[in-house]
């Protein structure tokens, strides 16, 4: 049975949380949940958005991995091909509509830097290398929590994805 409009983002949301509470790596588990919702199985970008969780590489440095995730579920539709390499204007639409999740996800978290939203929510942010950090992560209840922002992110990339493809994107 096929799913409607207002059921897919939701789907994307449950699957993306229940992915990162028993698998890890926020952007694969925000990737998945997108893939399951809209049907889509890319292997190959899946595989590449491993090193991009907690902030690339675990470094909390960079911005937060869902984001990372559904900037490439948007890039997989709307990204320039290798044969149109040479037209920089076919970057455009990835980019707005990357543009677009980067500032839902601001509006909501305050940052997409990994870091600061772990600040935001712990007071603190978790080296998750180090085996007592990572204990008192799971203690703060940073699983709950960030399972949540990788199943929003989801949600709010196939929301784009969604308005995208039945026309309804203004540009924000």
């Amino acid at each position: 049975m096929a799913l409607t409009k207002s059921e897919i983002p939701q789907k994307a949301f449950d699957a993306a949380k229940a992915y990162e509470q028993r698998n890890g790596g926020c952007p694969q588990c925000a990737l998945a949940g997108i893939f399951d919702a809209l049907g889509m199985e890319e292997d190959a970008v899946f595989k590449a958005a491993a090193g991009l969780a907690d902030g690339i590489g675990l470094t909390g440095n960079g911005h937060c991995g869902a984001l990372s995730g559904g900037v490439l579920a948007i890039g997989c539709l709307y990204g320039r091909e290798r044969k149109d390499f040479g037209d920089i204007m076919k970057l455009l639409k990835a980019n707005i509509l990357s543009k677009k999740l980067h500032d839902r996800f601001v509006e909501k978290y305050g940052s997409c830097r990994c870091a600061d939203i772990q600040h935001s929510f712990f007071g603190r942010f978790f080296n998750l290398y180090d085996p007592e950090e990572m204990k008192a992560a799971l203690e703060a209840g940073m699983l709950e929590t960030c399972s949540t922002v990788v199943g929003e992110t989801a949600r709010m990339a196939v929301e784009i994805i969604l308005e995208e493809r039945d026309g309804q994107s203004g540009q924000e």
